[in-house]
């Protein structure tokens, strides 16, 4: 049993051992959810065109004094279509290519004095205000196998935050790299390109960095305005994909029968910033980052399997978000700007994104009845995305959600890549 299990393993039989005078310093909250997924077309590398899926999350959180609180959660994870792990194993670190059967969602420490507080152990750092696409975001990796429907993945470290009337300030330090979990080769959200059609791909692994990351953020709040300014020195947690083998047939030229691809990591500075003004008629927000490749540096180089491939470049959103009644829209642009381009392949949705018109709103048609819209629309209309969701709840346990993908464009666009993967889901839960 690893350390970080031990303790979670600790953690639920001291909370359990809480005499019942204390009960109301714990508390849980957890759900069963199933979800099934259909695409219409197959793909040309996958053919699979219904995916099923479960997820179990039980969450325990435990305060037995005002200035300290307690907090693990675990996954349980089943999938129809090799998308998790076919072995029975308690997973912590979030490294593996597949979904893990049982995993460690977080186990944190909240420690709070003052205007301060301390978070220590596995957790989910957010960073930024926009709403659609967060550049300044460095400490949430993604888990991409399916590439339009995400969910965090936690890291591990420690993050201290001073208030001081207006001011905000947070650091942040990540010992050990978590990286955001990509595609599987052999299924449908890895687009191989016609001239590898027919040739198996197989994956080379990852050279994960082995070095810490850091980040500090200063936030403001003022009279009718709010920003913040950030600097993040660590990992890019998407990778950049290697060529590292061809096998040919033995005694004929020609194309290789086996490709193997490696994933790498670059070593990446950025310096960001967001803001918030509100106004009469809607709230104007807008973030920033300039994400700079340090390949002077060489130790983060030799950790991150070469920083000198890492592009630099500018990632920007503008928004306006308005609610009136029901309604809460946000609309805007997402933009990239390259100041210099030097990775051959990669896997970037966040810059994938950019260079496009985005919006959101959500409608609350009653207590129990909610619709929400998105939607991606490039610049040059080589690419479009949108997603609709009906949510019903019933009593307090239950609730069905249906939703609806459509994705279109040219083959040589981010979103464009991925017509094939229009497809509808149901998902029902169970909450307790």
């Amino acid at each position: 049993m690893t350390r970080a299990s031990a303790l979670f393993v600790s953690f639920v039989a001291f909370v359990s051992s809480v005499p019942c005078a204390n009960a109301q310093a714990v508390t849980q909250r957890g759900f069963f959810e199933g979800s099934a997924l259909l695409f219409p077309q197959q793909a040309p590398n996958d053919p699979t065109q219904v995916v099923g899926d479960l997820l179990a999350r039980e969450e325990i959180f435990f305060k037995p004094a005002p200035w300290v609180q307690f907090a693990g959660g675990v996954d349980l994870r089943a999938n129809s279509h090799d998308q998790v792990e076919d072995r029975w194993r308690f997973d912590v670190d979030d490294r593996g290519v597949q979904r893990p059967r049982v995993s460690l969602r977080r186990l944190t420490a909240t420690f709070t004095h003052g205007p301060f507080t301390v978070d220590a152990g596995k957790q989910f750092i957010r960073w930024g205000k926009a709403d659609i696409i967060n550049p300044t975001d460095r400490f949430a990796p993604r888990d991409f196998i399916n590439v339009v429907d995400t969910e965090f993945l936690a890291v591990t470290g420690v993050r201290a935050v001073a208030q001081h009337g207006d001011e905000t300030f947070e650091a942040v330090w990540v010992p050990r790299f978590t990286p955001s979990r990509v595609p599987l080769l052999d299924q449908r959200w890895t687009v191989v390109p016609t001239e590898a059609a027919g040739v198996p791909i197989v994956d080379a692994g990852a050279a994960l960095p082995a070095g810490s990351q850091t980040g500090l953020r200063w936030g403001h709040v003022g009279a009718g305005f709010e920003y913040s300014l950030s600097f993040f020195n660590g990992f890019n947690t998407l990778p950049n994909i290697g060529l590292v083998g061809q096998v040919g047939q033995v005694g004929q030229v020609g194309p290789p029968s086996v490709i193997a691809l490696q994933r790498t990591y670059p070593a990446i500075r950025t310096y960001g910033g967001d803001a918030a003004v509100p106004t009469k008629w809607f709230t104007i927000k807008g973030e920033a980052a300039y994400f700079t490749s340090p390949a002077a540096d060489a130790d983060l180089s030799r950790q991150s399997g070469g920083a000198a491939t890492a592009d630099e470049y500018v990632l920007y959103v503008l928004q306006i978000e308005r609610q009136t009644g029901e309604w809460v829209i946000v609309a805007g642009y997402a933009g990239e700007a390259i100041t210099a381009h030097r990775s051959a392949l990669s896997f970037a949705p966040d810059r994938g994104m950019t260079r496009s018109v985005v919006a959101r709103a959500s409608y609350t048609i009653d207590p129990v009845r909610s619709l929400a819209f998105e939607t991606a629309v490039r610049q040059n209309g080589h690419g479009v995305y949108g997603k609709i969701e009906y949510s019903q709840t019933s009593g307090r346990h239950w609730r069905g959600t249906v939703t609806g993908v459509g994705i279109g464009g040219h083959s040589d666009d981010f979103l464009g890549q991925y017509h094939r993967n229009s497809h509808v889901a149901v998902a029902l839960r169970y909450s307790f």
